[in-house]
């Protein structure tokens, strides 16, 4: 089958890839980049709920050939995060209960935001007809039109210029910049991205109150290491061979990943790779993944940079989408650099060793902390 690089501007970042002429924007947008927010309804252009920006025209995804976007401006709903229409519009859509199942409402927000920025202050009948090209089949419409109708009073059209600041680089990828490390033991912001090879890259960084020979001595010990992440465990140790598994659950879904891998480091740099792959006998889900690090001298503290590439599939790749996979894997940072921690001063671990690595309580303590951070608890 034919294929075609093609490099566009994906929520102010450039992004490259590969694409089948046959292969629609929003299957590209989903797919390698892991934007999810664009969602696939009747892959017919009726619905409207896969509805994007492109070049600052609200334009369905699942009509438009990737190909044909080579070297355009794509604007999905993940990329107003800091946009202030968009911010009141979704405070909106709350206030007015303009949402239910909320499958439409990706579409529907960019649309709504395309009316306020495009026509300011417009009637109900206006609104209406803007709207003839988005389907909810669950509020009725008169929240959404509602919601917009906030939103636009006293607002005036603005020109339509979406001409981000791009980076100059072309990478594979959405991306969030890090932030430094408030504290030790705390990670830092994630940075999450979607490779052209359809692998996925985690990067980030923890501090360590410990020396940093006395930390990179002990990532050198793979069975101590599995020892501080709840669900690892590490069956032989061979050279620069290793042989494991990894036992996961969330609801329903358990999954045990038996695998091997190879460890390499090297100690005038103080970096090493982990590269591995496994599969789940009884659910089918598989894992490939490679693991880099650096450990570096940072004052009293000892600085771990970290990037994990990983790809799944089966099941499990449900849970592979970016908001997801960022969520957990900060918070089982946090619990590797608690228990790395404990390890070294002599502390108690947050978890115990083999312990099942159970998602639903990571969901739980994620959205625990999110309800304190938006109380101010």
């Amino acid at each position: 089958m034919t294929t075609h690089s093609i490099e566009l501007t994906v929520n102010g970042r450039k992004v490259s890839g590969i694409a089948e002429p046959r292969t629609h924007l929003a299957e590209f947008l989903r797919g390698p980049l892991g934007l999810t927010g664009t969602h696939l309804g009747c892959e017919q252009g009726v619905c409207g709920a896969c509805t994007v920006l492109i070049d600052g025209k609200p334009q369905r995804s699942c009509l438009t050939f990737a190909v044909s976007c080579n070297g355009d401006e794509i604007r999905t709903v993940e990329g107003f995060d800091d946009d202030p229409v968009m911010t009141e519009l979704r405070e909106a859509f709350s206030a007015h209960h303009a949402l239910q199942c909320g499958y439409c409402t990706p579409g529907m927000l960019v649309t709504a935001r395309d009316i306020v920025t495009r026509l300011g202050d417009v009637d109900e009948e206006t609104i209406r007809r803007e709207l003839s090209g988005n389907i909810c089949r669950c509020t009725g419409y008169v929240g959404i039109v509602g919601a917009i109708r906030q939103v636009a009073a006293g607002k005036t059209a603005v020109a339509q210029n979406w001409n981000f600041e791009a980076r100059q680089d072309v990478v594979a990828a959405k991306t969030v910049e890090a932030t430094p490390v408030a504290e030790a033991t705390k990670p830092a912001a994630m940075d999450f991205s979607t490779a052209g090879d359809g692998f996925s890259v985690l990067k980030q960084h923890v501090s360590v109150p410990a020396p940093a020979n006395q930390v990179w001595a002990a990532l050198g010990d793979i069975r101590r290491m599995a020892g501080c992440l709840p669900g690892a465990s590490v069956d032989t140790v061979e050279g620069d061979r290793v042989t494991g598994s990894l036992t996961v659950s969330f609801g329903p879904i358990k999954a045990s990943f038996a695998g091997e891998g190879e460890v390499a480091r090297d100690d005038s740099s103080r970096t090493g790779t982990v590269k591995g792959r496994g599969r789940d006998a009884r659910g089918g889900s598989s894992a490939t993944g490679e693991i880099a690090y650096t450990v570096l001298a940072d004052g009293a503290c000892t600085r771990i940079d970290v990037e994990v590439r990983y790809k799944l599939t089966g099941p499990l790749a449900q849970f592979g989408r970016s908001a997801l996979v960022t969520d957990f894997a900060r918070r089982m940072t946090e619990t590797f650099a608690a228990n790395l921690t404990a390890m070294l001063t002599g502390g108690e671990a947050q978890s115990p060793a083999k312990a099942e690595l159970n998602l639903a309580s990571l969901i739980w303590q994620v959205l625990r902390d999110r309800v304190r951070r938006l109380f101010g608890g």
